[in-house]
């Protein structure tokens, strides 16, 4: 009997859960591997990656190593992921250290899997993709997404990467990708009538559509877009659009022994918004401890906010109006995520209570907290400290 600890994830709070999906056993990395010719066979898994949208393993190999990721066609198909990869392919063109695709054999094998000629096979139910190891120390592997970076300097490097990704994008072209679960994408609060384009996002969305069915949610998010979004429509409407990472945090990115941003990782997320709704994103998922609250309250941590904003303003300097339209956007940068996640809980995974704190507690709990004072402080904090 293997006394081998039980593979787990990390869930919507602070504590480790079982995956929704099986992790990836070294049989199915070699069978996988098999259709990557240039990886060479699989020799060993080295650690399973505790993201819980999908499963990850990395994987050594005779050549070196390898990040093997398996997502579910219905989160992900060949298509949908192609959109992703040709993101990536833009940005390493244009210099940035960005995880490289490896490339798949063409055509059908007779064990089921196809391939695209690019980077992804699929079998049945399952997408796969198999990319170069990125460069440097994963600082941050084993920490919760969405908690603080480790040092103020952490903030600062991360922000001017993001803004070096921002100038790498400006000539990707690419069209919005599609009605995917699990991508931030920003259809909403620009829109002239936000919850008329929430009622659109709704309802081209079945299995979400279901779920709020028996929730007064029109009448919550017009009390947020009355309360946070006057004259947001109208900003956002005048921001260029751009290709964004969307899902900017520490663990996201790799690091150098200086403490210097060597590489950008999982694209899952990426669309075209803009840079703001992207810098928004960083704040809102670095600078406030969401899965630690205290008492009903959050810690914010402002200082870790305006110093990302100082790295990114370093590269990209913003302007006033753009840092006011930050300060608008940020109460609201997390609606349409959290109603993918919602999406996803309920119509994937059947699962209510995980929707149930996507939306009550992510989607309301959030952008509530940002009207109370301690939330208020917070944004001027970040207003007053850039202006500075």
């Amino acid at each position: 009997m293997s006394g081998a600890a039980p593979h787990l994830v990390h869930g919507m709070g602070t504590a480790l859960e079982a995956p929704a999906w099986p992790a990836i056993t070294p049989d199915e990395a070699e069978m996988v591997l098999a259709h990557f010719p240039l990886a060479g066979r699989a020799a060993a898994l080295r650690w399973h990656s505790p993201r819980p949208f999908s499963a990850a393993a990395l994987v050594e190999t005779e050549r070196g190593a390898f990040f093997l990721k398996r997502h579910h066609r219905r989160v992900r198909s060949p298509a949908a992921l192609a959109e992703e990869h040709a993101f990536i392919a833009h940005l390493r063109g244009a210099g940035l250290a960005v995880p490289q695709a490896v490339a798949a054999q063409v055509g059908s094998g007779q064990d089921g899997f196809g391939h695209d000629g690019a980077g992804i096979v699929s079998q049945g139910e399952w997408t796969y993709e198999l990319l170069l190891r990125a460069e440097g120390i994963d600082l941050y592997r084993d920490r919760q997404s969405w908690t603080p970076f480790l040092a103020a300097g952490h903030a600062r490097e991360a922000g001017a990467a993001l803004a070096r990704l921002h100038l790498a994008a400006r000539d990707f072209g690419a069209a919005p990708r599609g009605k995917h679960p699990l991508v931030a994408s920003l259809t909403i609060l620009p829109a002239s009538e936000p919850l008329a384009a929430a009622e659109a996002y709704v309802s081209a969305r079945p299995a979400l559509a279901g779920y709020l069915a028996d929730k007064p949610w029109r009448g919550a998010l017009a009390r947020l877009f009355a309360a946070q979004a006057g004259g947001l429509s109208t900003r956002l409407a005048q921001q260029p659009s751009l290709w964004t990472h969307n899902d900017w945090h520490p663990s996201n990115l790799l690091w150098s022994a200086d403490g210097r941003v060597s590489s950008v990782i999982d694209f899952g997320l990426a669309t075209r918004t803009c840079a703001l709704h992207d810098l928004a994103t960083a704040i809102e998922r670095t600078a406030v401890a969401w899965l630690e609250p205290r008492g009903g309250d959050f810690t914010a941590d402002a200082q870790a906010a305006q110093a990302l904003l100082a790295g990114y303003h370093a590269v990209l300097p913003l302007s006033r109006t753009e840092v006011e339209t930050l300060t608008r956007l940020l109460p609201l940068v997390h609606i349409e995520f959290a109603l993918s996640e919602a999406d996803y809980f309920a119509g994937i995974l059947n699962d209510r209570a995980q929707a149930d704190m996507a939306w009550q507690d992510y989607l309301l709990g959030h952008a509530e907290w940002f009207l109370s004072a301690a939330g208020q402080a917070f944004l001027r904090a970040i207003e007053q400290g850039v202006a500075a």
